[in-house]
């Protein structure tokens, strides 16, 4: 019998490079998902590319969707990224990084590579604690999500235990993070979390997602291995 199989979504950043860590050491064989959704910068492709050949998953399967179409975020649209915004603001506004809908859409996909594996477990880095205030990475969003997808397959209506959102990182911290994945073996230097790259994927070290990623390595004492566009 072939070990359990999980779909864990791969951005090529931090957490969903954890979150193949993690999956992994469950014994399960992992199947990334990554999409190229009309994003302004690629280089998280790239990203994402590195991380599922180092990691040795099973299959690395890269969608092509265009949410350029409907734009309303600087990460589809022409609008600029913020840069170097408080804690506070991170934590109290759903900042311009927000896709409409995105996780919606990708775990849309999910459930359907899941359900072609005969996968009952769907893996997304999720956090609640140092994120950027998206809407659709709280727990109730997850749990709204998993009781739709146990009625909309075929895997959850004929008896089977369905499909699992699995959530590793959600009450996490992002330094409690990185030091879950550095524990697991993650090459934090195949990675990218940067909203605002330059032309050859340097990370801004500006953008919110830049000041998490950074604020997290420096509470566990250890420097990033990325580079950046300017002394930190």
């Amino acid at each position: 019998m072939s070990s359990k199989k999980a779909v864990v979504l791969l951005s090529g950043g931090l957490d969903s490079s954890t979150c193949v860590a993690m999956a992994k050491d469950q014994g399960l064989e992992v199947y990334g998902l990554s999409f190229a959704y009309g994003q302004r910068d690629t280089h998280e492709l790239d990203a994402a590319k590195r991380v599922a050949k180092a990691m040795n998953i099973n299959r690395h399967v890269i969608i092509d969707i265009d949410l350029r179409a409907f734009g309303g975020s600087a990460l589809t649209d022409d609008i600029d990224v913020p840069k170097g915004c408080s804690s506070d603001q991170t934590n109290r506004e759903i900042p311009v990084t927000y896709v409409p809908a995105r996780n919606t859409i990708f775990l849309s996909f999910a459930l359907a590579f899941a359900e072609t594996l005969k996968s009952n477990d769907i893996y997304i880095g999720v956090n609640t604690l140092d994120y950027s205030g998206y809407p659709d990475c709280r727990p109730e969003y997850i749990a709204a999500f998993q009781d739709m997808a146990r009625l909309a397959t075929k895997i959850g209506v004929e008896g089977d235990t369905g499909v699992r959102i699995v959530t590793p990182l959600i009450d996490l911290t992002k330094a409690e993070i990185i030091k879950t994945g550095l524990g697991l073996g993650v090459d934090y230097s195949l990675t990218t979390s940067c909203y605002d790259p330059s032309e050859d994927g340097i990370a801004c070290g500006q953008c919110d997602s830049c000041l998490l990623r950074l604020k997290g390595f420096e509470e566990i004492g250890n420097t990033d291995p990325i580079e950046y566009q300017h002394d930190l």
